[in-house]
């Protein structure tokens, strides 16, 4: 993580933690372009964006992109599972290759660093607050946010910014 005399500058000044509860430097990234979304299991929008980001991640990972999925059971409870059940239905049901993160908070006082700084370069439709499951962030190869997108959105209808970032005609 950052340290506490600077303000983190990118997402690659954070450390999170992945399924088994081991640090992840996000720098490790540097030079990909990024999709980070907080993700639930029992969501109304779990098939769709799963599916979705499966397709975008097979089509353009040799290209350089990166899909970050950070399960969350903030609303409506619809993440219950431990993490080893998340990767299981993900790996399972969805064959997603992209690294599947431990749990977090993406609001209020336990919110993830990493999350506080996403909301604080891009808010949204109501103010800086996730309002869901599968709200989607765009990062540049340099690690800024340069977009953020609802749950709504389909991740497919991101494709065209995310070839725009990898410099894909």
């Amino acid at each position: 993580m950052a340290s506490q005399s600077s303000k983190p500058q990118s997402v690659y000044d954070f450390t999170v933690k992945d399924a088994k509860g081991n640090d992840v430097d996000l720098s490790i990234y540097k030079g990909k372009v990024l999709v980070l979304v907080n993700v639930a299991s029992q969501c109304g929008l779990t098939n769709s964006n799963y599916t979705d980001m499966t397709e975008l991640y097979r089509k353009y990972k040799d290209k350089g992109l990166e899909i970050l999925a950070f399960p969350c059971n903030q609303f409506g409870g619809q993440e219950p599972g431990s993490i080893e059940d998340i990767q299981q239905m993900v790996c399972t049901r969805f064959k997603a290759e992209y690294p599947i993160f431990d749990k977090v908070d993406v609001n209020g006082d336990n919110a993830a660093p990493l999350y506080k700084f996403l909301k604080s370069s891009k808010g949204g439709f109501f103010g800086e607050g996730i309002k869901w499951n599968f709200t989607k962030f765009l990062v540049d190869k340099e690690g800024n946010v340069v977009d953020r997108y609802s749950p709504t959105t389909a991740p497919a209808s991101m494709e065209k910014d995310i070839k725009k970032l990898l410099g894909v005609a």
